[in-house]
Parts: structure tokens; C-alpha cells; sequence
């Protein structure tokens, strides 16, 4: 990877947002972090609308009270029909998971997950044309 992607996480876990925030710096990555999917909404928009846009979206699939990926993934593609955007989850039988280019979203990861599945999705997904 020759320069630095900027990567939006989503996630209402605390514990989640460090680790994988962790992950991803690991990986060479700057990473913002939202708590929910209107955040990522505006905070998606703004970047776009900068110098420096995202370069890819890590969404949890449902955030308890709140817009999940499921609902911000809609607002995100009406935004930017190229959001590069991965979908993770803890519950693997979600109808979206098993579907979830039918959604808008590019790639998917179960949680928990490691550095080289983390690595090899993001690899994926962001050398998508």
C-alpha cells in the first residue's frame, strides 16, 4: 500500500472502535470514528465535500437505538453511489450479510475478525473498481 486511506468506522462498541481503530492504524490507515449511522452520514458528506474524502466506510450492521449500516449504507450510496463501504457484524445469519451487494455494500466481515481478514477486505474492496 503506497499512501495512507482514510477509513470511516462505525460502531457503537467502545471496546470494537478501539481495537479495529488500532487494527486499521496498524495497517497504514488514518481512521475517524462514528457512533452511529447519522453521524457517518454527516461526517461522510463533509469529507466529500473537502480535499479529502473517504476512501472506504467500516459499518456496523445495527446500532441499538439508533441508524445501523443497514439504513446509513442507503443515505451513503444517494451521497456517493462509489462509497466503497464493508458491512460487519456479530450475527452472521442477517438476510443483508448473506446479500450484502444487494445492499450497496462492497464486502463483509464477521465479527470478531482478525488483522489479516481486516487486511485482505479492505485490500479488496478498495482496489474495486
Amino acid at each position: 500500500m503506497d499512501e495512507t486511506r482514510k477509513i470511516l468506522l462505525m460502531d457503537d462498541d467502545d471496546c470494537i472502535i478501539k481495537v479495529v481503530g488500532l487494527m486499521l492504524t496498524s495497517l497504514g490507515n488514518e481512521v475517524v470514528v462514528s457512533m452511529n449511522g447519522s453521524e457517518a452520514i454527516t461526517m461522510y458528506k463533509e469529507a466529500l465535500n473537502t480535499c479529502k474524502p473517504f476512501d472506504g466506510v467500516i459499518m456496523d450492521l445495527t446500532i441499538p437505538g439508533d441508524m445501523g449500516g443497514e439504513e446509513a449504507i442507503i443515505h451513503l450510496l444517494e451521497i456517493d453511489p462509489n462509497v466503497k463501504a464493508i458491512v460487519t457484524s456479530g450475527y452472521s445469519n442477517a438476510p443483508v450479510l448473506l446479500n450484502f451487494k444487494d445492499h450497496g455494500f462492497r464486502g463483509y466481515i464477521s465479527k470478531p475478525y482478525k488483522l489479516d481478514e481486516l487486511q485482505h477486505i479492505l485490500n479488496e474492496v478498495m482496489n474495486e473498481k
